[in-house]
């Protein structure tokens, strides 16, 4: 049933509507049509070849069906020569049937991004289909913006909007006087893209893959993956709300963490790795004020159930590799936008494990600071951007920087840099090989 929507859904997109649209007179004028053409170009830094030779093409389709009905639908067409960052065609084996990206060979996919209808009930506001459902602001990191599962074929250097994937959910919000409740079912079993060994940016971090003994035997199953559509669905609410110059929300989930739990087992036959998910309580809120030209903005999350990698393979809170912990985060912002044309944002990320046991890989508490600085220029037809990313636990990090420049209103050029740094055993330290230089163009119709 779910294969044979996704595939209406896109004939109605790219084919069927378009056509309907040239012969309808009046019916075209309900219909719009348009997309964003991109063509970006990655180099190693520390050497003279490519990471990507990347074009995409996002069509986009919005068709008012009636006065209160809105379809929106998504696609997107991508080629890479390199084949470098998903080499091959990924098995994919973290994705539903019906959230499965469609691969032409090794250098070309596509995807349905987006489909769903938009429409009021009442005080109700209902979108049904394939989408992103945002929760938090947090740049660079997340803390509860984890309802949408995120590809990291180029780690955490797309953006959020780019590396989500959308899932099918129906996304209800209700007014409630002045606050808003908004209620997430989410029926789509597809969890994080995690790039595959010999993958440009693989996952080698002994805090994100159990380090194997050299030389002895491993036998290593394929992830096992939630499949019961009803009984394996995620679910969430949010309570938004204003109160003396404060945005607040309330935010709950109860959903499958969309990173797979490694676990390892260890025999005299040598070392047996097994992959599953596992289900956790979100308990969470967000707050956001505005102080003449700062704005200070913070997001908490308490996950009930967190599973984390383990150096002791004979402790009694270890038996298969792991310690089952709960896991509190929080992100406090500070935002200043009063000097010129100049934003200046700082924040600090921290995560603590409840109970860390014996033998824990990650520290017990894991601290992050973040600065973004951007600048416009030329009438705001320039745009330069540092984002930092450090980590002050092992020293690691990461800065990107960009130019942007809107050459027309429907062209912008770019140009950045993406530069790793710190050991290898760090989260940003393991990609310290990866640092590249990038030029693209992006073309709006």
């Amino acid at each position: 049933m779910w294969k044979f929507a996704a595939t209406f859904l896109l004939a109605s997109v790219f084919g069927i509507l378009p056509t309907m649209a040239q012969g309808a007179g009046g019916f075209g004028d309900k219909l719009e049509i348009s997309g964003v053409l991109e063509s970006n170009l990655s180099m190693s830094v520390n050497g003279d070849e490519s990471q990507k030779k990347e074009f995409v093409l996002t069509p986009e389709l919005n068709v008012d069906l009636t006065p209160s009905l809105h379809l929106t639908a998504v696609g997107r067409l991508r080629g890479d020569l390199d084949d470098d960052l998903a080499p091959g065609k990924p098995r994919q084996r973290n994705r539903s049937a019906y959230s499965k990206q469609w691969f032409a060979g090794k250098h070309f996919d596509a995807e349905l991004r987006e489909a769903y209808i938009d429409t009021d009930i009442g005080d109700t506001f209902l979108r049904i289909g394939k989408q992103q459902v945002v929760w938090g602001q947090a740049d660079g990191l997340k803390v509860l913006d984890v309802l949408n599962p995120q590809s990291f074929r180029e780690f955490i250097l797309d953006d959020f909007e780019d590396s989500r994937i959308p899932l099918w959910t129906v996304n209800g919000e209700i007014r409630l006087g002045a606050a808003f409740l908004q209620l997430l079912w989410i029926p789509d079993q597809t969890y994080d893209d995690i790039p595959e060994p010999g993958s440009a940016f693989a996952f080698t971090s002994p805090g994100l893959v159990p380090v194997l003994p050299p030389g002895v035997p491993a036998t290593i199953f394929p992830v096992e993956r939630p499949s019961r559509l009803v009984r394996d669905s995620d679910i969430g609410a949010k309570l938004s709300m204003f109160v003396d110059g404060w945005d607040l929300t309330l935010n709950y989930a109860y959903h499958y963490f969309d990173r797979p739990v490694i676990r390892r087992e260890v025999s005299s036959a040598g070392i047996t790795v097994r992959q599953d998910y596992q289900r956790t309580h979100l308990f969470g809120g967000t707050f956001s004020n505005v102080f003449n030209d700062f704005t200070l903005r913070g997001e908490v999350g308490f996950s009930s159930h967190r599973y984390f990698l383990s150096k002791d393979t004979d402790h009694t809170d270890d038996r298969d590799g792991l310690i089952q912990s709960g896991e509190l985060s929080y992100v406090l912002g500070l935002d200043y936008q009063g000097w010129r044309d100049w934003f200046i944002s700082a924040q600090i990320f921290q995560s603590f494990v409840t109970n860390p046991g014996s033998g824990l890989v990650r520290d017990t508490v894991d601290t992050t600071s973040t600065l973004l600085l951007r600048r416009d220029f030329m009438n705001e037809a320039v745009q330069a951007e540092m984002l930092l990313i450090q980590s002050l636990n092992q020293g690691d990090g990461l800065v990107q920087t960009s130019l942007e420049y809107e050459w027309r209103t429907d062209i912008r050029l770019r140009m950045g840099a993406d530069i790793f740094y710190g050991k290898s055993s760090g989260l940003f330290g393991q990609f310290d090989e990866r640092d590249r230089l990038s030029l693209g163009i992006e073309i709006g119709f």
